[in-house]
């Protein structure tokens, strides 16, 4: 990863930290096409594909220590005795509220 190593990308890599942490969450369509044109006039064409491998690595990186991280809290969870299945019950009382509410709401749709 000697790209990322080097000062000249330093900037970047505080871009992408912050792309990656969800800052600019509220981008849109436009505002990123004109980022990536900004990005292709700065580095160049030839080193978009460096780019986005650098930036695939380093997604795949931050999913498996993300997905590490939640297989060590549910298995300290299931070692202490803790019930982690809980989502799926209320999952399954929130899917009976909807088929309640579906069930009383059906003839009024079916009215219009």
């Amino acid at each position: 990863m000697l790209f990322f190593n080097s000062k000249k990308y330093k900037k970047l890599k505080l871009i992408i930290f912050a792309v990656m942490n969800g800052i600019f969450l509220f981008i849109g369509g436009p505002e990123i096409f004109v980022i990536l044109l900004i990005v292709v006039m700065l580095f160049g064409a030839d080193k978009i594909p460096e780019i986005a491998r650098g930036l695939g690595k380093g997604m795949r990186q931050i999913k498996d220590a993300t997905n590490d991280i939640k297989r060590e809290i549910n298995d300290s969870a299931k070692k202490q005795g803790i019930d982690t299945d809980f989502v799926k019950d209320i999952n399954r009382e929130v899917n009976e509220v909807k088929d309640n509410i579906d069930d009383f709401t059906g003839p009024i749709k079916r009215s219009r």
